[in-house]
């Protein structure tokens, strides 16, 4: 895919942007705009070689006049690259999704993580203000924010992060909050829960369980390697989140909202179920690494969603036992796997 400008014809449409559309909540986020009739652009970091594997499906030549669809070079550290394209796209609603997004990874690389989950937002918000652009803002924060504080948690809930991941979307969520506050932005920070699917990156516990559990029934590998088996999480499916997402910039007033399914299952539940999925007992098939110990974990997350439900008209659908049978049967399909007899 190449970068282009808006298609001709295309102005009465709803325009919005998304930054990080290459990666899984971007897909589904752009699918469903599509969907709805919008044109849609897509910001993704320069690199040699294409990461649109999620987003191949929706591919349309940007010559073609119909074309709803656009990608730019682009990356949330350069601050005036972000204004030209801007002015250039016009959007009417900004979905800001991009980030050094793994929270394992950002106890290794804390500066990076602040400079691109942190500050990057703080440069897309100041090139909305600075351009004028009229675009209602979504910003994508984390359940990670609440780290060590009990569950249950929602909008109101006190923020403890216990990683740099965690502290960068709390700054994130605050300059969110300044700018619809000083500048009278219709800005608002999405509290999403862990959400999950077949297009969730390979290094995340919920599709590494769904791959090793497929790995392991058709005979690829014996072993599972994991750490901390103990930690509560609610995870529900990014398919549907995305859909509240969109829900939350249609509102009337800014407002933040939290995104979950109000359900607590551990990891070693997660592992049940994938493993029951292909008739396999998990405890035959995972070990222990302390390599993928976090430095300070964070024991439970379990989000109430009364608000989005009440004002949004917003529930998840698909619980945890389901998410995982669909994560892994679409890896068995994905690896040609045949579970072993």
């Amino acid at each position: 895919m190449t970068a282009t400008a808006e298609s001709p014809g295309t102005s009465q449409r709803k325009v919005a942007l998304i930054t990080g559309i290459t990666g899984q909540d971007g897909s589904y986020l752009a699918e469903l705009l599509l969907e709805k009739g919008y044109v849609v652009h897509g910001f993704m970091r320069r690199s040699s070689t294409f990461n649109t594997s999620r987003i191949d499906h929706l591919y349309q030549d940007p010559h073609d006049p119909s074309a709803r669809l656009f990608l730019h070079h682009a990356d949330l550290t350069d601050g005036s690259r972000l204004v030209t394209l801007l002015e250039k796209i016009n959007p009417t609603e900004v979905y800001n999704l991009a980030a050094q997004s793994h929270v394992r990874v950002s106890f290794d690389e804390p500066e990076f993580t602040g400079l691109t989950t942190g500050m990057g937002t703080t440069r897309l918000l100041e090139a909305i203000r600075a351009t004028g652009v009229p675009a209602r803002f979504y910003q994508a924060s984390s359940s990670e924010m609440f780290g060590a504080t009990p569950p249950p948690q929602d909008e109101e809930t006190p923020f403890w992060p216990r990683s740099p991941y965690g502290a960068a979307k709390v700054y994130s969520y605050w300059i969110t909050r300044n700018y619809r506050e000083a500048y009278d932005l219709f800005a608002v920070n999405g509290i999403l829960f862990n959400h999950e699917s077949p297009r969730r990156g390979e290094t995340f516990v919920t599709r590494k369980i769904a791959m090793g559990a497929a790995a392991v029934a058709s005979g690829k590998q014996q072993y599972l390697y994991m750490g901390n088996l103990d930690a509560v999480r609610d995870w529900g499916y990014a398919k549907e989140y995305v859909e509240g997402m969109w829900r939350m910039l249609q509102a009337e007033v800014p407002q933040d909202y939290v995104l979950a399914t109000g359900t607590a299952y551990t990891v070693r539940d997660f592992l049940e179920f994938c493993f029951r999925t292909v008739n396999l007992d998990w405890q035959d098939h995972v070990r222990f690494d302390e390599r993928y110990l976090r430095p300070s974990e964070v024991d439970s997350l379990i989000g109430d969603a009364s608000k989005a439900k009440r004002e949004l008209g917003w529930e998840a659908q698909v619980l945890p036992p389901e998410l995982a049978r669909i994560m892994t049967e679409a890896e068995m399909v994905a690896q040609h796997a045949v579970p072993q007899r």
